[in-house]
């Protein structure tokens, strides 16, 4: 099979068989679990590590025992895997640029572990894991997280190894795992090989991330805001990505034209002690309508307490997991066109393009004018969506079919 170890050095090396179905999968009787090793680059709470997290959770361990490495440090993730009874190794490499050295180590653990497959993560991962499988002899499957790649916002190191990646990408790999459509599409014009790449969304704990008004309420009382107000959220990182100025602005704009209306920020950065942001958030002159949030590790509550989610991304989402969530708790979401987050969506909420201030403003009263029954029933329709086609549950499913035709097809 091209991309096994054996087949590496092959030039003519013919195109990968399709995706099977899981159903085939099922029918597969492993005597022993398969040794899978996931390598991601970091293990700070982020998207691609959570979904990391989550499948961990799902994967059947009767058929896969399951081990993460993380080429830099722990992070805040590391404690929630090892929690699972999954071990995780460290190795400490520096987030600038991999290093030689963590490519030989993780070819010993490789190689120590009796490991049959490994998974990577990110740019980065899919390079130093993918070199190490080699040295290792192990097959190896590939994760592009990331859309609508910006060359001049990204750094010059990652833009570099996205690059190398592509090149090795028809010769390394067994398949290359993206996110969405939009971030297929994307790196196949960047040079990655198409035949290998499939696409597995996120999936979401519906049966965690649920409606509960109760706690929406609960939430809105401790914040201060008004019973009969509305709120629009928004959740995630202090990042340009995330593009929270468009956010902002819009926001403004619809303080200006809504009397009472509050807006939450919540994710790493998102606070009073944030001056750039603060500066912004005076700029507009809403001061008294913004709660700042921080980090919070209650999301499932802070979803309930929202009436509209906002994504204002500008670049560089796959499929976000904070859409998903928020509809999975029956949230109607604003959201900008980047990678599969229309999609997402559907016609449950609304789409603007990216950096589009006036888009969002307008999007949101919108929504906001829509009698209380109508949002409500664009909120169901969210969370149906999601039930219907990112449950957690058959996400997992899909990978592990992918981990069980990877390792039949290389061992054959």
């Amino acid at each position: 099979m091209p991309g096994c170890p054996m087949a590496l050095s092959r030039v003519d090396a013919p195109a990968p068989a399709a995706f099977p179905s899981p159903i085939i999968h099922e029918t597969v009787v492993m005597s022993q679990p398969i040794r899978l090793m996931h390598v991601i680059t970091g293990l700070r709470r982020g998207g691609a590590e959570m979904m990391l997290y989550k499948l961990l959770l799902a994967t059947d361990r009767s058929r896969f025992s399951s081990s993460v490495v993380s080429l830099t440090d722990e992070g805040n993730v590391g404690g929630m895997i090892r929690a699972l009874g999954v071990p995780v190794t460290a190795l400490g490499m520096s987030p600038r640029f991999p290093n030689p050295a963590v490519v030989l180590r993780l070819a010993t653990l490789l190689r120590g572990g009796g490991i049959q497959a490994v998974q990577c993560w990110m740019y980065h991962a899919d390079l130093v894991g993918g070199l190490a499988a080699w040295l290792g002899g192990v097959p190896v499957i590939w994760g592009i997280r990331q859309s609508n790649f910006d060359m001049m916002s990204s750094k010059r190191s990652t833009v570099r190894i996205m690059k190398w990646c592509a090149r090795l990408s028809a010769r390394v790999p067994s398949k290359i795992v993206a996110c969405s459509q939009t971030a297929r599409r994307l790196h196949q014009g960047y040079g990655y090989s198409e035949g290998k790449m499939v696409v597995i969304p996120n999936g979401f704990q519906t049966d965690v991330f649920m409606p509960d008004e109760q706690a929406g309420g609960e939430v809105r009382r401790q914040l201060g805001i008004p019973e009969d107000a509305a709120v629009v959220g928004v959740v995630g990182r202090f990042d340009p990505q995330k593009d929270h100025q468009s956010f902002i602005t819009a926001a403004g704009e619809l303080a200006r034209r809504v009397d009472l209306v509050y807006f939450l920020f919540c994710g790493d950065g998102l606070r009073a002690d944030n001056r750039q942001l603060a500066g912004w958030i005076a700029g507009q002159g809403i001061e008294d309508r913004c709660k700042l949030l921080g980090r919070r590790d209650d999301l499932h509550r802070i979803y309930c307490a929202m009436d509209i989610m906002v994504s204002s991304s500008a670049y560089g989402e796959g499929f976000p997991n904070v859409i998903g969530e928020a509809m999975s708790c029956g949230v109607p979401c604003v959201v900008t066109d980047v990678g599969d987050s229309a999609l997402m969506v559907g016609d449950t909420g609304r789409v603007v393009p990216p950096r589009d201030a006036v888009g969002l403003s307008t999007a949101l009263l919108d929504l906001l004018g829509l009698p209380a029954e109508k949002r409500r029933e664009l909120g169901a329709a969210a969370r149906r969506r999601i039930v219907e086609h990112y449950d957690l549950p058959s996400v997992a499913d899909r990978y592990m079919a992918l981990y069980q035709d990877v390792v039949t097809q290389c061992a054959g």
